[in-house]
């Protein structure tokens, strides 16, 4: 599926959870293709002294599912540890959770990171340490959809459902 709005607004509500490298294009992603139809969530989206940031997360994620709002998770979310308490809020809520996956680009994300100012650059030693922790969702994990996001060459992105395999 090549587009910028690659699905409509949820009949039930929905946890997007996102899955990458710092500057894999997750939060372009977010901004483009699931405002409006999905709560931005995000420790990048608190203030920089904001202690307890994962439970104030949490905590956001629970507000907008008993409001019957959509959220998008838009972290790093590396691995199992993190997705875990999304997934179980998420279905607990009677939520679905979907993954959206963006396999990893090193030379890519340093590149697009490279050009970031101010607070939105991140040392490059926590790519490194993300690319080490990062594995790729899938529904064996707890998702009820495992989606795949790429760049697709003419600014937008394309994504696809992946299977169990892939």
């Amino acid at each position: 599926m090549a587009s910028d709005r690659p699905h409509r607004a949820p009949a039930v509500p929905d946890v997007a959870v996102l899955v990458g490298l710092q500057a894999s294009g997750k939060s372009t992603f977010c901004e483009r293709c699931l405002s409006g139809r999905y709560e931005p969530v995000g420790k990048d989206l608190m203030p920089r002294a904001a202690r307890r940031k994962q439970d104030r997360q949490m905590r956001l994620v629970d507000e907008a599912l008993n409001s019957g709002r959509s959220v998008a998770v838009d972290n790093t979310n590396p691995s199992p540890g993190e997705w875990r308490p999304l997934i179980a809020a998420g279905h607990a809520h009677g939520a679905t959770v979907t993954a959206y996956w963006f396999p990893p680009d090193l030379p890519g994300s340093l590149a697009r990171n490279a050009l970031r100012q101010g607070r939105h650059r991140v040392p490059d030693i926590g790519i490194h340490a993300t690319v080490k922790r990062l594995r790729r969702p899938s529904r064996a994990d707890g998702f009820d959809a495992v989606r795949e996001v790429r760049f697709d060459g003419r600014g937008g992105f394309r994504v696809r459902s992946l299977t169990r395999d892939g």
